[in-house]
């Protein structure tokens, strides 16, 4: 009887909303946000933020229009298969599950370290903090898909609500209000800026903008969770859409306003810019500096707190994109048929099992193992910016499919803006940022070999589960008449 049951379809509007939103907006905004303009100065910051969600908004747009038609937990691991080859579904889907397996593993670390920074909470050892906030995640997963929203829920709305409060005493600061004189403008066209390089020449600028392209790709990663959310969500024709156009805005909002206040209150050549590498480093965090400068004396504790619960809220949400994608490959026959299991609460309660038991051996080899450890998390590094190249090639396949086979664009509840120049854009970017994930090899010439293999891992792990699938399976890509359309 347990296979015959279904995934529960609770996932109401503000969880797929705030699900998504929680999935960018993390440590990465709150500790090391200042490198960009410190980098690229702050126009070339906002101008490489600015680029990148134009991108993730069409990327976002091509998901919804597939959500909206086929409603899946496996998402574009499911579409890639249907409408692209089952070789490139596959590989997108054991590598998307991967990525998210050693990033549940890394916040269970990083958590540790969070709450170490509250000296009476080190009297419990680190390991049994990390065995708490794994039960912790793993209890939020198997209870319920509700509970899982609900969670999250409240996990994104305590980091909007901190940017918010950001946005507002940074904008007081900026005018005197707080903290002092008035600052004005003067942070913003100081020095080289707003534009900046290794030097004046306009090539250099140009290219520290595109340097922080891969910052800011990385910062937008966790948008596509709304794909995964599909399966699950109370009204997928209604929700979806209405969730990528309030995230989109509400991101790009929050994302190019914070970075702006930041330019404005610190100067880009304050070493305070390149961001805290630990907890110890809490102060050194733009948001804490832009606080503590503003007369909160306890920025930094307060601050401390707002990350924990982004650490939470990733791993939390790791946990379920991982079991979610195992669930629906199983599906798909590209993963074990057992992995398809639900318990009463419709929550793949094997796939959580086996994730689980991954994300601990890989916890483990990170606290055995270093060098192992770097060369895993190397090996899913490109993951996010390859899930958003196959989200592209599957949406334009799907569209091309869609009219070939005489259907009538009309009758999709939802309808991606700008097609074709919106998959095309979005593509061609991925491949930008994906290539020059190293600078220096890009840039300068400078041939790194180390540094090569560890930065380009990603794409020859992406490969091999291609071609094993397509060498054992001997797939082909799908002709646009013989792409799988139905909704089921």
């Amino acid at each position: 009887m347990s296979q015959e049951r279904e995934i529960k379809r609770d996932l109401k509007s503000r969880h797929v909303t705030m699900i998504a939103i929680g999935g960018c907006i993390g440590s990465g905004l709150f500790m090391t946000s200042g490198q960009a303009i410190s980098s690229a100065g702050p126009g070339g910051a906002l101008l490489a933020y600015l680029c990148i969600g134009l991108m993730v908004y069409f990327l976002m747009t091509s998901l919804g229009e597939m959500a909206t038609y086929l409603p899946t937990s496996g998402s574009f691991s499911t579409y890639a298969t249907r409408y692209v080859d089952p070789s490139l579904g596959f590989a997108l889907g054991w590598n998307y599950w991967f990525n998210w397996v050693i990033t549940v593993a890394a916040d269970v670390e990083l958590s540790t370290l969070a709450v170490n920074y509250w000296e009476p909470m080190r009297v419990l050892p680190t390991w049994a903090w990390s065995i708490i906030f794994l039960l912790l995640i793993i209890g939020l997963n198997s209870l319920s898909v509700k509970a899982y929203g609900e969670s999250e829920y409240w996990f994104a709305l305590i980091k909007v609500v901190t940017v918010i409060i950001f946005l507002i005493i940074g904008c007081l600061t900026i005018f005197g209000i707080m903290g002092g004189e008035y600052i004005g403008f003067s942070n913003f066209t100081a020095g080289e800026a707003p534009f900046v390089g290794t030097d004046a020449s306009t090539s250099s600028k140009v290219l520290a903008a595109l340097g922080v392209f891969l910052i800011a790709g990385y910062s937008f990663q966790g948008t596509e969770l709304i794909g995964v959310t599909a399966g699950e969500s109370e009204n997928p024709e209604k929700t979806i859409p209405k969730a990528i156009k309030q995230v989109f805005w509400r991101i790009l909002i929050f994302y190019v306003l914070a970075i702006l206040v930041i330019g404005l209150l610190i100067p880009y050549t304050s070493p305070d810019l390149m961001g805290a590498a630990s907890s110890e480093e809490i102060a050194k965090s733009p948001f804490a500096i832009v606080f503590k400068n503003a007369g909160f004396a306890f920025a930094a504790s307060v601050m401390n707190a707002v990350i924990l619960t982004s650490i939470l809220s990733a791993g939390n949400s790791g946990m379920y994109a991982s079991t979610r994608m195992l669930y629906a490959m199983s599906k798909e026959k590209q993963a074990f048929s057992i992995f398809g299991k639900l318990n009463k609460s419709g929550t793949p309660i094997n796939s959580l099992i086996a994730t689980t038991l991954v994300v601990i051996i890989v916890y483990l080899i990170q606290l055995t193992s270093a060098d192992a450890y770097i060369y895993i998390v190397a090996a899913s590094g490109m993951t996010g910016f390859i899930a958003w190249l196959g989200i592209a090639i599957s949406h334009y396949r799907f569209r091309r499919a869609y009219i070939k086979q005489g259907k009538n664009l009309d009758d999709l509840k939802y309808r991606a803006k700008w097609f074709p120049v919106g998959p095309i854009l979005a593509l061609i970017l991925c491949i930008v940022v994906i290539i020059g994930q190293d600078t220096q090899l890009v840039t300068q010439g400078i041939v790194d070999w180390g540094a090569i293999i560890t930065t380009y891992m990603g794409v020859p792990v992406f490969l091999f589960f291609y071609i094993y699938h397509k060498i054992k399976y001997k797939t082909k890509v799908l002709k646009l008449e013989e792409v799988d359309l139905s909704q089921k």
